[in-house]
């Protein structure tokens, strides 16, 4: 069997927020996550990729975990990668738009709907966050509900609130 094999390079290290995994693929950055474990952080991993070959390899990851650990501290400067957004899409119409967003600015998901099309819903907006990858470098922190407040995010509300805050000082 010639078919390629996906094969994805991944590190982990510490940054303000806990931990952070980063993982790249021959396309660019597919996945960034932020957690307590580093153990949970790769089952995580596997999970999001199966059947890709997982190789922990900072010589690859290593510059865009730094970048990664740098923009958590300093989120003036921006996240900037080649990124290997795989989704449906809508998903990636989604993401392209989050990464639109500028530092230290939240949307409401309604918003973010109607960017995208008239007839997306605040719902679909909602799915395709919760399905987004690659945190940080596709902000889906920056998207907040219609009053305001914090709506769910897969790395915890205070990692959510702490960014938001941040950034707005930044």
């Amino acid at each position: 069997d010639d078919a390629a094999v996906d094969i994805i390079s991944y590190a982990t290290g510490e940054c303000d927020l806990g931990r952070v995994l980063v993982a790249r693929s021959s396309e660019g950055v597919c996945a960034i996550s932020l957690g307590d474990d580093r153990d949970a952080l790769t089952a995580d991993l596997a999970v999001r990729f199966p059947g890709a070959r997982l190789v922990a390899n900072a010589a690859v990851v290593g510059v865009d975990l730094a970048k990664v650990i740098r923009f958590v501290a300093q989120p003036a400067e921006g996240l900037h990668f080649t990124l290997d957004m795989r989704g449906t899409p809508l998903q990636r119409r989604v993401w392209e738009k989050l990464r639109a967003i500028s530092v230290g600015r939240t949307v409401t998901y309604t918003e973010l709907a109607r960017w995208i099309s008239p007839l997306a819903s605040a719902r679909a907006v909602g799915g395709a966050c919760a399905a987004n990858r690659i945190a940080l470098a596709v902000p889906c922190h920056r998207v907040v509900r219609a009053d305001g407040d914090l709506a769910g995010y897969r790395w915890g509300f205070a990692r959510k609130r702490e960014l938001i805050r941040r950034e707005a000082v930044a």
